[in-house]
């Protein structure tokens, strides 16, 4: 009888043994979910950035080192591009004067990016063109900014408005964003919570946004306090984005977009898709990254912070 009893005893231990063992390998053996993001390679004064291997990539959430395990340059078969011209129409219509070289810009995309256009109106992305690989047609859909102020509305609801409506696709996705950048709505000052949560759409989404400035209509629009702070917010959502901003300054419009806009071609053709594994979370939400490389020479610029779904 005491035989018996140490016997089941020495069973049960066992048993839960092998039973802690695999819950732990299963724990182990969960799959973290990838993370694709767009990464732009960025050398100073404008050259050409070097080639940089998957190798000499490092991604960082605080101190921890998250796997790298693609790293695919946005050529060929992977250079697919979905790419917005987002226009505010309460722009003065100065703006007119440099239409064409925005025309010349869309021209200048290659057969794999689709180009649509859009214009901000009361909080709205009206969608005068949808993603198209007719570059000629993308062009021609460009007009005149209605030049209102736009029912008091924020621009960063329009650019919400079309991330919210942008289909899912393999492409990389980015936005020119051209706006005075006041936001009419809120007001002017720091901590705008339209700018945040458009900020935080676009991280979502995997949106970059390039911004350039053009001067608003009405009081606004030559007010130095707003303008200045209009340039900020633009700046900042282009910067969190993974993007950039173009022009500070308060004495009229840019004389030319040509430079800006050759910039943002530059950095178009100079972009990797990354993916790699977070970090398990009990709770989704937005985790801030820091995307580095020891290449000399050479920058790693993107969205600083990516989604990361709670892990089971």
């Amino acid at each position: 009888m005491q035989f018996r009893f140490v016997f089941a005893v020495t069973a049960l231990i066992l048993f839960s043994g092998c039973w802690k063992c695999s819950e732990a390998r299963a724990a182990a053996s969960v799959d973290k979910d990838p993370i694709h993001m767009t990464v732009t390679a960025e050398s100073p004064h404008g050259y050409d950035p070097p080639a940089i291997a998957r190798d000499d990539v490092m991604v960082h959430e605080g101190s921890a080192r998250d796997k790298v395990t693609e790293w695919i340059p946005a050529q060929g078969t992977h250079a697919g591009l979905e790419l917005f011209v987002l226009i505010d129409d309460s722009a003065n219509t100065t703006l007119g004067s440099q239409l064409e070289e925005i025309r010349q810009f869309i021209n200048s995309q290659p057969a794999s990016t689709r180009v649509g256009v859009a214009y901000m109106q009361n909080g709205v992305a009206q969608i005068v063109q949808n993603l198209t690989s007719d570059h000629t047609q993308a062009a021609k859909s460009l007009r005149l900014p209605m030049g209102i102020p736009g029912g008091e509305a924020s621009p960063y609801f329009s650019l919400d408005d079309l991330i919210k409506r942008w289909p899912e696709s393999n492409s990389r996705r980015e936005v020119v964003m051209i706006s005075d950048g006041i936001d009419r709505l809120w007001g002017s000052g720091p901590d705008d919570p339209y700018v945040s949560s458009a900020i935080e759409k676009a991280q979502r989404a995997g949106v970059l946004v390039y911004a350039i400035y053009t001067p608003g209509v009405g009081h606004y629009g030559r007010s130095f306090w707003r303008t200045w702070w209009g340039q900020i917010d633009l700046s900042r959502v282009a910067d969190e984005s993974g993007g950039e901003s173009y022009y500070i300054g308060f004495y009229g419009p840019p004389v030319s977009f040509a430079p800006y806009l050759d910039e943002v071609k530059h950095r178009l053709d100079h972009q990797y898709l990354l993916t790699f594994e977070a970090q398990s979370r009990n709770k989704a939400g937005l985790q801030r990254v820091k995307i580095t490389t020891e290449e000399p020479n050479v920058e790693l610029v993107s969205a600083d912070s990516f989604y990361v779904p709670a892990q089971p």
